[in-house]
């Protein structure tokens, strides 16, 4: 809903935690060396990578036809060790923590300060190279403000155990009635259906992922299907299955999603002790490209003072280097004797107008944002769901 009454900023509530794994991996030996390609980063590419016309969206949908991978992995042991250690620091956690209505543990704009590590990761030329090539379009980093956005969820070990136990009987039900394999019906989400602030984002995974179920993000299609991005164990792809589900498999592992034009929703995880993970966004390097990125979701959770500075920034080399090469064409038509485009300057105008009132709307004034209430304004409706048929159920056993 939207937001009735002006209020006053306030620092939102910072909650206390300590992040745990079940079944930690062996120890990593700590450095201090500077972010290393050759030895963080341990990419494969994912074996799929689906377009906007592979989960039946219009075409034109985005700024590329690319719409989600499958899970990937891109990072070594040691790297996600020294991602945790600098996400987690005490300078990290004290100065850069919020919570909202949705979410209730988030770290943002630390990495530039506090998170040199994190920080020259996500600047790498051969990292953007990587994502850039799996989104099909050159990328760069949204802003410093949103690199390495976290999310972060613990649970205590009674919370677990009643989960894993939840799921262990419905799962064993299903198997005896002859329904094992339909979708588990407790897919409650966290957030609901909506699309990013940001054109496309990298999701990395910083937690053992063992005993973790679910998890999951999931994407609407163009014909109201559902494709899930998950966490646990596995990767799989069934084409026939609905919902059709992609896994993140371990730490390091990650998932690249359009997710400005593709409609999607978190769902909430079981069994897990601890849920971390690392999500930055990017955008499109060149200016000509659209830049349809919002502050919505993001207002309310960040200092607006450096989120509105490094927004209005790369608005404004967008628009700068816009009306450069503007200012060039015309130049050079004029040079060699042709007649001045009126229709087409007009044009220019015109988009260029709407790319200012589009920015002019995003930085809503200090005094009416409060801190920590993201409203609706995000969310998209969602068709009516369609039931899945249940399959026959097997004769029982004489």
């Amino acid at each position: 809903m939207a937001i009735a009454e002006v209020a006053l900023p306030t620092e939102a509530p910072k909650p206390s935690f300590k992040p745990v794994i079940q079944k930690p991996p062996a120890p990593v030996p700590a450095t201090q060396d500077d972010f290393n390609p050759e030895v963080h980063l341990d990419f494969k590419p994912p074996a799929k990578i689906y377009t906007m016309k592979d989960i039946d969206l219009p075409e034109g949908t985005g700024v590329s036809s690319f719409a989600v991978s499958e899970p990937f992995q891109l990072f070594t042991q040691e790297a996600v060790m020294r991602m945790r250690a600098e996400v987690l620091s005490k300078e990290v956690l004290q100065n850069c923590q919020y919570s909202s209505n949705l979410a209730h543990c988030q770290l943002r704009g630390y990495a530039a300060k506090y998170a040199p590590f994190v920080y020259d990761t996500w600047k790498n030329p051969e990292m953007l190279a990587i994502i850039s090539k799996i989104a099909g379009i050159e990328l760069m980093t949204e802003m410093d403000f949103e690199i390495g956005h976290i999310n972060i969820s613990v649970k205590s070990e009674e919370q677990q155990r009643e989960e894993l136990q939840a799921y262990a009987e419905k799962t064993q039900t299903e198997e005896d009635e002859g329904i094992a394999g339909c979708p588990w019906e407790d897919d409650r989400p966290i957030v609901d259906w909506h699309t990013d602030s940001y054109p496309f984002v990298c999701v990395t995974m910083l937690s053992d992922c063992t005993n973790m179920i679910g998890g999951e993000t999931a994407l609407r299609t163009g014909t109201g299907d559902v494709l899930k991005v998950r966490g646990p164990q596995m990767v799989r792809y069934k084409v026939h299955a609905t919902p059709r589900r992609l896994l993140i498999t371990s730490q390091g592992c990650a998932v690249v999603l359009q997710g400005r034009y593709i409609e999607h929703q978190a769902l909430r995880v079981l069994g897990a002790a601890e849920r971390i993970t690392m999500v930055t966004s990017f955008r499109p390097k060149h200016p000509q490209y659209p830049d349809d990125s919002v502050l919505t979701t993001t207002r309310p959770i960040s200092n607006l003072s450096e989120l509105y500075f490094q927004f209005t920034e790369y608005r404004l080399e967008i628009l700068e280097e816009r009306v450069r090469n503007q200012l060039k064409e015309i130049r050079e038509a004029r040079k060699g004797g042709k007649k001045f485009g009126t229709v087409k300057v007009k044009q220019f105008l015109r988009e260029q107008e709407a790319f200012i009132a589009h920015m002019n709307k995003q930085l809503v004034e200090d005094e009416k944002v409060t801190m920590g209430d993201i409203d609706d304004s995000h969310l998209l409706p969602a068709p009516a769901a369609k039931k899945p048929k249940k399959p026959r159920k097997r004769a029982r056993q004489a």
